[in-house]
């Protein structure tokens, strides 16, 4: 996505009318210029209106950023429920930010009941997109056994993963505290499967 005001300023001039005819990518990025004030005036309640429109056409970037929007109060009054609502359309689609997201939400218990089984189930899915933070929280989840049966091998996988895709200063400390309560054997297992699971492109894990 074009990010600098006068190269926006130029798309903008191509989006809106196809944003007018429903093109729903186009209404996201209407959405997403409006709310930065990208090559239009900052105005984050027509952002809200662009990105609604793409989020109801089930274009899962706008489902995002307008979740994002009420849980950040952003051009409507906050609404935890109604963002993680968009939220969880989004992540149901596959969208790996949505995901975490969600998953990060369970596992801290913002707004909603904590729930490791459920923050566990989309960071695993988040982290197999290749999402790195979800990664690391994955394998912290496995080291503490929440939501998921302990398991340090698995925990010493998904942290070194994570370190390797650029979550690299947490997750290495999280891979150094799992690998003190490993043995040799246990550690070379976790390496096994954390170039398996890289070259499966982090599925079946």
């Amino acid at each position: 996505m074009v990010l600098n005001k006068e190269d926006c300023a130029i798309a903008l001039l191509l989006y809106e009318p196809l944003a007018k005819q429903g093109d729903a990518f186009a209404q996201w990025y209407m959405g997403v210029a409006y709310v930065r004030g990208l090559g239009v005036p900052q105005d984050n309640r027509t952002g809200v209106r662009w990105c609604r429109l793409a989020a109801e056409q089930e274009y899962a970037d706008a489902q995002f950023t307008l979740g994002w929007m009420y849980k950040e109060g952003v051009g409507v009054s906050q609404d935890n429920e109604n963002g993680l609502k968009w939220w969880r359309l989004a992540a149901e689609q596959g969208h790996a930010k949505a995901q975490f997201n969600l998953g990060l939400t369970y596992y801290c218990g913002k707004g909603v009941p904590q729930d490791y089984r459920t923050a566990v189930k989309w960071c695993r899915r988040a982290a197999e997109q290749g999402i790195p933070r979800a990664q690391r929280r994955l394998g912290w989840m496995y080291y503490k056994g929440e939501g998921v049966s302990q398991d340090n091998v698995y925990a010493h996988m998904w942290s070194l993963i994570a370190a390797s895709s650029g979550e690299c200063e947490e997750a290495s400390e999280n891979r150094k505290i799992i690998a003190a309560e490993m043995t040799p054997s246990q550690i070379q297992k976790a390496l096994d499967f954390a170039r398996e699971c890289v070259r499966k492109n982090y599925k079946g894990f």
